[in-house]
């Protein structure tokens, strides 16, 4: 096996109980691959970590780590996640690392381009950091071909292109107490990032769809944001603001939803997919989507609701209604998620490429290193 630390950013706060998608995948990534068998950290700048000197167990192999304190050197490998995971290695001097994944969500072009809503100066930073990547890292894990085919034609073909998607995860929470007020029709939940200043435009789209939404919706019961982001425009006459929440409460939200729905910053996404897909399915709540994502399919795979065109809120509020009202086989969905989408079978692409390369890898701890 392998000793794997994952790397993210230097936020302090939201790494026991993350609330953003993000930190949730940093978090699941590790289990899964711990599950497998490999010794993973995942180096954080919590207070916690800083102020004491041991790692914190999460789990069997799978501890959080001082990211101040990480020596590199003592890692097979290093995973960075997302635009943020590079900078943060790279502020940390670990980019000499000889075996380096960095996975990305969106892959941004030298100039803006459609279907990708980051512009400008952000957009011209990811950049920055995806040239970095091409030439530093051993691999680049990516979450569509799309996403590829845009990375080769920026930088040219290079060997070690891994494509994951997203995934859920395996074992979910049992249904508890209903977290919503008392019920007045039909619950519509979007679960999920609103975006903040990184994302204006984005932020301005998704919220203008949500109550646009919620206003077609409200003959028929209520729509539900849960999530961060900026929520200031938000109508609270159509849409009930449920405010960021934790990580296990966000599924309670989910088991006791009647649908799930996803609204896209524009009329498709270039190379990002949605997350929340996967874990509507997986909590067996049926899902209306707009089109354009390229993890659509799996809408209709799972036979657990519809894929509507994209801007045709009036079409999409329609469905949802519909979706609301008919008898689905569930269960056939969250098995079809379980077979084909969980965060171990994503990891299981990572576990056969580190075991081709690290047969005889140990799997006891250094004893050097201090925390």
């Amino acid at each position: 096996m392998a000793r794997i630390v994952l790397v993210y950013n230097t936020e302090r706060l939201g790494v026991a109980a993350p609330v953003d998608m993000a930190r949730i995948q940093l978090n699941e990534t590790g289990s899964a691959l711990a599950r497998l068998g490999h010794e993973v950290d995942i180096a954080t700048s919590e207070i916690a970590l800083q102020l004491g000197r041991q790692p914190i167990v999460m789990a069997e192999r799978l501890r959080r780590v001082c990211l101040s304190r990480v020596r590199w050197d003592e890692y097979d490998v290093v995973e960075t996640n997302f635009h943020q995971g590079w900078e943060t290695l790279s502020r940390y001097r670990g980019v000499t690392h000889p075996f380096i994944i960095a996975k990305l969500g969106s892959v941004v072009g030298a100039e803006d381009m459609p279907g990708i809503y980051y512009f400008g100066r952000t957009r011209d930073r990811m950049f920055t950091i995806q040239r970095e990547i091409h030439a530093g890292a051993r691999h680049v894990t990516l979450l569509t071909r799309a996403a590829e085919d845009l990375w080769t034609g920026l930088f040219g073909p290079r060997d070690g292109h891994l494509l994951i998607p997203g995934a859920a995860p395996s074992q979910i929470p049992s249904r508890g107490p209903d977290p919503f007020p008392p019920r007045e029709g039909i619950r519509v939940l979007f679960s999920g990032n609103i975006y903040h200043k990184s994302q204006p435009e984005a932020n301005r789209v998704l919220v203008q769809k949500l109550n646009t939404l919620g206003k077609h919706l409200a003959p028929y019961g209520r729509t539900f944001f849960a999530g961060p982001g900026d929520t200031r425009r938000l109508d609270l006459r159509y849409v009930t603001n449920l405010g960021v929440v934790s990580y296990e409460a966000s599924w309670q939200h989910m088991l006791h939803a009647d649908v799930g729905i996803v609204v896209s910053a524009g009329s498709f996404m270039q190379n990002n997919e949605s997350t929340k897909i996967y874990y509507y399915l997986r909590a067996g709540l049926p899902t209306v989507t707009e089109s354009g994502f390229p993890n659509n399919h799996i809408v209709n795979e799972s036979g657990l609701g519809f894929v509507t065109p994209s801007d045709d809120l009036e079409e999409m509020a329609s469905r949802i209604v519909q979706a609301a009202r008919m008898r689905w086989d569930r269960a056939a969905a969250m098995r079809y998620v379980l077979a084909n989408h969980t965060w171990v079978v994503r990891a299981g692409v990572y576990d056969a490429l580190i075991r081709s390369k690290f047969p005889a890898a140990p799997v006891v701890r250094a004893t050097s290193r201090t925390f």
